[in-house]
């Protein structure tokens, strides 16, 4: 309690020693998280091996009944309910991070942070700005935090059986299937984030800004012939594939074949997977990338509204023999006069390690 205090009065001084009009103080918000640090765990072996071992060190550190609401039985029911919306336990499983002590948070953290990339602005470091963001939220309108985020694992994590991670709360669902040893899915993966960038002391935060521009330059390279290919009769207000729309992939794919672009433009549409595929350790989106550039001539690329992704119901889309994404621009909830984001990445043959059939 005496250094939760500590913290607290620290993180107080400091946003009063640096606040402009753009700058925000999370500290005030109900059950934040962002205040603490990833547990530093002396874990070896390979990726899996290093994430069972943080995973392991969580659970020992929860009471048996924590235990039971966070390690659960593998199986579709459970693997598929997750959601983008701020709906708390009435759309996901396992336990929430407000009711974690500051140690047993350090230690969830620790698992997120193992099991996803390094890279900043992706993988873990996205994650955590999009808790953060939730924080922002909650000095604005009630029932938004970082602490409204859960943790659950379907299945006993293990370096030799089959088990899922699911880590998310508003704007952020990730599911990482591991089978024998490796990652077999890093899909579904959802992100979004409200409001789409901020200033809190010197820094400022733009979580899906790179998600943004790596696409609007993928749209930006075409030419007004390959534009109209590319364009979608049909007006988006949302993903299509968002939560409960499990294995819904459309039939036939719609845009611009991937394999009619010139070197660069192809290299542009790499670029754009990039960001959606880095979370998950690096080896294994090294390997997704390969898989997808593999694919890449049969992929298609489309869009809706504008191509410059900046206004209400614009929309992009990414749809390859496995790679799936959509990213689409929404007027905002609660800064209403903002635009925000959602985002979907899934795979047509990985999604949940290819375990269930929809």
């Amino acid at each position: 309690m005496r250094n939760s205090l500590f913290l607290f009065l620290i993180l107080i001084a400091l946003a009063s020693c640096k606040k402009d009009s753009d700058s925000t103080d999370t500290s005030t918000v109900a059950g934040s998280t962002t205040g603490t640090e990833a547990a530093t765990l002396n874990c070896s072996g390979t990726v899996v091996e290093k994430i069972v071992c943080a995973s392991s060190s969580f659970i020992n550190s929860l009471s048996t009944s924590q235990q039971n609401t966070t390690v659960l039985t593998y199986n579709s029911t459970n693997a598929i309910k997750w959601s983008n919306l701020p709906c708390g336990s009435q759309c996901r499983v396992g336990i929430q991070l407000s009711t974690l002590t500051t140690a047993q948070l350090s230690y969830a953290k620790a698992v997120v942070k193992a099991a996803m990339g390094t890279i900043t602005g992706t993988g873990y470091d996205q994650a955590m700005q999009i808790l953060a963001a939730d924080d922002v939220l909650g000095t604005k309108q009630s029932g938004y935090s970082s602490g409204t985020y859960f943790i659950s694992f379907l299945g006993t994590p293990s370096a030799t059986g089959t088990w899922q991670l699911q880590f998310g709360g508003h704007h952020l669902a990730v599911n990482l299937t591991f089978k024998a040893g490796a990652v077999v899915g890093a899909s579904p993966f959802f992100i979004g984030v409200e409001p789409k960038t901020w200033t809190a002391g010197s820094t400022t935060y733009a979580p899906l800004k790179n998600n943004q521009a790596t696409m609007a330059a993928m749209l930006a390279s075409l030419s007004s012939t390959q534009l109209v290919s590319a364009k979608l009769s049909s007006t988006f207000s949302d993903v299509v594939l968002g939560p409960g729309s499990d294995g819904k992939f459309p039939s036939t794919k719609l845009g611009l074949k991937v394999s009619t672009l010139s070197t660069d433009q192809k290299a542009l549409v790499l670029s754009a997977i990039k960001p959606w595929i880095q979370n998950v350790d690096d080896a294994t989106a090294a390997s997704l990338l390969a898989t997808y550039t593999t694919e890449l001539d049969n992929t298609y690329i489309s869009f809706s509204g504008n191509a410059t992704l900046a206004n209400n119901a614009d929309y992009v889309r990414i749809d390859g023999p496995s790679v799936w994404i959509e990213f689409v621009c929404q007027s905002g909830v609660v800064y209403q006069n903002e635009i925000h984001y959602h985002s979907i990445y899934r795979d047509h043959t990985r999604d949940y390690g290819g375990s269930f059939s929809f």
